[in-house]
Parts: structure tokens; sequence; C-alpha cells
């Protein structure tokens, strides 16, 4: 595994970022009913997925990396989740969910190959 420096140098945290703004687009039409609600709620498992991965890496330790990439991993998880959620509400286009949902489905296989990476080395 070649050394990374910073979690910028992270193709998953580039994606995972890339996506939130793709995340906050998609709910600037929602509701304004659900502001506190569900916009909400998609937009924080958004930030979350980048920001854990970025955190994990400050750790310093593989163990906290692992860690951290892992609650990426369910953070990606409940962004899928409130986005079928959205689309069944009518709220975000079926086409829409279904394009975010691939997205996060190939940055879900990055996190997923990077944790198989790390615990070579744990």
């Amino acid at each position: 595994m070649e050394k990374i420096r910073s979690f910028h140098e992270l193709r998953t945290w580039n994606e995972a970022q890339s996506l939130v703004e793709e995340v906050y687009k998609a709910t600037s039409s929602f509701p304004k009913e659900e502001m506190y609600g569900l916009t909400s709620q998609i937009r924080r498992a958004a930030v979350s997925v980048p920001s854990n991965i970025a955190e994990g890496m400050g750790r310093g330790g593989i163990k906290e990396f692992i860690r951290f990439y892992i609650i990426a991993r369910g953070s990606t998880h409940e962004v899928m989740s409130l986005l079928l959620t959205s689309s069944r509400l009518n709220y975000l286009s079926s086409d829409e969910s279904k394009r975010l949902t691939c997205r996060y489905s190939g940055l879900l296989a990055g996190i997923n190959a990077h944790l198989i990476e790390l615990s070579k080395y744990n």
C-alpha cells in the first residue's frame, strides 16, 4: 500500500465529498416542512461519510482508521436508505434516486476495498 499523507489523496474521500454536493443539490427542492426532518437527516448522513474518513486518517493508527471507515460505511448505507425514502415520498424522482444510489454503491465498494486493504496491516 502506497503511503497516503492526507485524506485529500484518498479516492473514497474525494468521491464522498463530491456526493455531499450532489445530495445538497438534490435536497434543495424538498418541501420546506422537511427542512428539519428528512432534508437535514440526509445531508448530515452525507456529510458524515467524508468527515469520518478524514477523522480516521487524522487519528494516526490503523485500528482507528478502520473504525472510522466502518462508521463512514454505515453512514453510506444510511444515505442510501434515505434516498429510497425520499423517492418513495416523491421528493426525489426515481431516476435521481437511482443515479445517486448507484454512485453511493460505487463509493461503498471503494470503502469496502479500502477496509480489506487496511485490515492486512492491522
